[in-house]
């Protein structure tokens, strides 16, 4: 059953801070204790008859290590990710029991006592609100219209999204009852993306992703806003961990060089690592080729928990991890009622990096390391070339004679 009322609100801060010396220092080291530095990677889209195919299973594997991602709209767009302490662990399907009323075992990741780590992510409410009615502080930030429920969307079959060479496929959906038409030009699209390998993508965020990450982008194209300075965001639910919910972390840095004017990176984390967890920079884009000059702000609420009969189950989530009763759900909103929206161009990105194991960690750039140098070089050197002044006019000055 797919439940769509009133989300609920908490919203964090997303401001920079300043970062002590320390911890600008201990930024700079390498990132070589993330796991696999290379990984063989597969994109399978399992089908079956008369159903269209939207579900996509990434197997990147490792020396010793396998992770599993199975990205599924069946029901909600939704990511279960798994890790093995194996390279032979393989996912299986039970479509017959996975389509039924009851998907329970439907889904598994095969030795199961392989597997060390899992969780999911699901993406259940498109949120609209009028940024006309509120001040920039408010919480949530401006009167919220009835949320799209991404359970009643009508999405695509994404083998024709399929690209191997990129290791990446869209899924694109607009809702199934569209009575105002909102969507008749538009589209809600998540794109993935995997990685074999380090390095960053050419647009921003421009994220560091390694061979043990994937990156979603969630882009909305072309839809028709409710108000005239509508601001969207997105309602998030993972599986809680007994009574508490995971944390979102901030982290800050005095380098902006791959994310200009943007100094924060904000973690999810799933207990103690390593284990899972979900990164992205607080931002968004309201033009394709994202800049300063697109850039929106992306403000995260705190997680709570949240019952499942209030969520849009997740058949694959089910199928997976069994019948669940406790989850915790967040929310995320972009922009602001100033400055640029998706109202200029009927755009709006925002992307994230999945994973298993420690974040990956930005060192400093050689340009903010030189200028660090310069700063705490240049009084080192004045200090040195005043010490040696002095102790030549010391030496002068004990040559002295007075005359009689």
């Amino acid at each position: 059953m797919c439940s769509c009322g009133e989300p609920r609100w908490g919203w964090g801060h997303c401001a920079p801070s300043p970062m002590l010396l320390l911890i600008l220092l201990l930024s700079t080291a390498p990132f070589g204790l993330l796991g696999e530095e290379t990984r063989q990677v597969s994109l399978e889209v399992p089908g079956w008859p008369d159903i269209p195919q939207n579900l996509l299973h990434i197997r990147a594997v490792g020396t010793n290590s396998t992770l599993h991602y199975v990205w599924s709209t069946l029901g909600p767009p939704t990511v279960v990710l798994v890790a093995t302490n194996t390279p032979h662990s393989v996912l299986s399907i039970n479509w017959s029991r996975l389509l039924s009323p009851e998907p329970d075992g439907g889904l598994m990741v095969l030795p199961k006592d392989s597997v060390q780590f899992s969780s999911a992510l699901i993406f259940t409410r498109l949120l609209e609100f009028d940024s006309t009615t509120s001040d920039a502080a408010a919480k949530p930030p401006g009167k919220p219209y009835p949320p799209y429920c991404l359970a009643e969307f009508s999405w695509n079959n994404i083998t024709d999204s399929l690209h191997p060479a990129s290791l990446s496929v869209t899924f694109q959906g607009h809702p199934k009852g569209d009575p105002t038409g909102a969507f008749a030009s538009g589209s809600l699209a998540f794109r993935v993306q995997a990685f074999a390998r380090s390095g960053r993508p050419a647009q921003p965020p421009r994220l560091l992703h390694t061979a043990d990450t994937c990156q979603l982008e969630v882009a909305l194209v072309g839809a028709s806003p409710r108000g005239n300075r509508s601001l969207f965001g997105i309602e998030v639910a993972t599986l809680g961990e007994g009574p508490d919910c995971p944390v979102i972390q901030e982290q800050h840095s005095i380098d902006d060089e791959y994310a200009p004017a943007v100094f924060q990176l904000d973690q999810l984390l799933w207990g103690s690592l390593p284990s899972g967890f979900a990164q992205w920079r607080p931002v968004a884009f309201s033009l394709e080729q994202g800049g300063r000059e697109s850039a929106l702000s992306c403000r995260a609420s705190p997680l709570h928990p949240t019952l499942a009969h209030f969520l849009p189950q997740s058949p694959v989530v089910q199928a997976f991890f069994g019948l669940q009763q406790n989850y915790c759900t967040f929310n995320l909103t972009f922009g602001a009622s100033t400055g640029p929206g998706y109202w200029d161009q009927r755009y709006l990105s925002w992307s994230m990096l999945l994973g298993v194991g420690a974040p990956p960690v930005d060192a400093l750039s050689p340009l903010i390391l030189g200028i660090m140098a310069v700063a705490l070089g240049t009084p080192g050197l004045m200090l040195l070339g005043g010490g040696l002044a002095l102790l030549l006019r010391s030496k002068h000055s004990s040559q002295y004679q007075s005359i009689n």
